[in-house]
């Protein structure tokens, strides 16, 4: 595998793993503010879930998705998690750890892979950008 199918599947590991989470989230949380906030995150997670997925089958590889063990592990640690605190400031506090995640690594890939083509860096930019805005948006629930 390459540097741009590695970061590709990056990409798209780290938008399947929003997209997993916030639909989970989405139907635990009781706050119709921070619903609509999820639902929205959650569409732009799959379209660039989507794109990755399409650029990888363009350069003529598979998505390597997340696996079932990674699946039901992050089931569990949301349903425990939730268990006792379903607040919207609990829910926010655990996106904005999650996609604080998601910038520290896109920031690694980056510059490990500096060299790969201009249209998979700029989905790759696009990601990080939309994980900073979703950190943003999230601090309004904090409290």
């Amino acid at each position: 595998m390459n540097g741009n199918t590695e970061l590709l599947n990056y990409i798209y590991q780290n938008s399947q793993m929003g997209v997993i989470t916030l639909k989970q989230l989405s139907d635990i949380t009781e706050s119709g503010e921070l619903k609509t906030c999820l639902e929205s995150q959650l569409s732009k997670y799959q379209e660039i879930n989507n794109t990755a997925r399409s650029l990888l089958n363009s350069h003529g590889y598979d998505e390597k998705g997340i696996n079932a063990f990674e699946k039901i592990r992050t089931y569990l640690m949301i349903n425990i998690q939730t268990l006792t605190d379903k607040t919207p400031s609990h829910i926010a506090e655990m996106l904005i750890i999650g996609s604080n995640m998601g910038v520290i690594n896109a920031v690694k890939n980056l510059k490990k892979y500096p060299h790969a083509e201009d249209s998979i860096i700029n989905l790759m930019d696009k990601l990080l950008k939309f994980e900073e805005n979703n950190i943003q948006e999230l601090k309004a629930f904090l409290g």
